[in-house]
């Protein structure tokens, strides 16, 4: 195993990220810590089918409950290279943005940003307010990366699941601890 990564499912539409982030990390050997939240449940079995949720779980090493605060991720001494939440809704963007640490899986994007680790965020939204662009710089300059999920057109994909795989692809190689798996331009 190259290492431990805790992998945030927040409510935002995108829920095939996260399954598709899980299986980048599992194939790379990369432990994951796995919170989800109950909106979060609902959009995977709602966009994915009901075998969603238990097809994330299966993937990860520790479930962790979001309303258990003391759970390992919330400490800057659990040793994790980095956290991706896939995808990040505004909600959870203006919670980090703001430090509202209500909950595990923000608590454990604000040790990636006090511990200066890798914080990737699939930023999920369109149109954006003032209010979430905002919080988009804030978290950028707090250290973290904002990802949308914007697909690489110049890849020509053939299907949702490429886009989808691509996206999730970049999201893992940007957290530089396992050879790149992403498909990139050849110009």
């Amino acid at each position: 195993m190259t290492g431990r990564v805790v992998l945030g499912v927040s409510g935002a539409s995108g829920a095939a990220l996260a399954l598709s982030a899980a299986r980048h990390l599992a194939g790379a050997g990369i432990g994951i810590d796995l919170v989800i939240s109950g909106a979060a449940e609902r959009t995977l079995a709602t966009e994915c089918g009901a075998a969603a949720l238990g097809d994330l779980t299966a993937l990860a090493d520790v479930v962790h409950d979001i309303n258990d605060i003391g759970a390992s991720i919330a400490s800057g001494s659990y040793p994790v290279a980095g956290m991706i939440m896939a995808p990040c809704s505004m909600r959870s963007l203006a919670a980090i943005a703001t430090g509202l640490d209500d909950n595990l899986m923000i608590r454990a994007a604000s040790v990636q940003l006090k511990e200066r680790r890798k914080l990737i965020l699939l930023t999920r939204e369109a149109p954006l307010t003032l209010a979430h662009l905002r919080n988009m710089v804030a978290v950028t300059e707090m250290g973290a990366i904002v990802l949308p999920p914007v697909p690489a057109f110049y890849l020509k994909p053939e299907s949702l699941d490429q886009v989808v795989d691509q996206i999730a692809a970049r999201a893992v190689d940007l957290l530089r601890i396992a050879p790149p798996v992403a498909n990139g331009w050849t110009g």
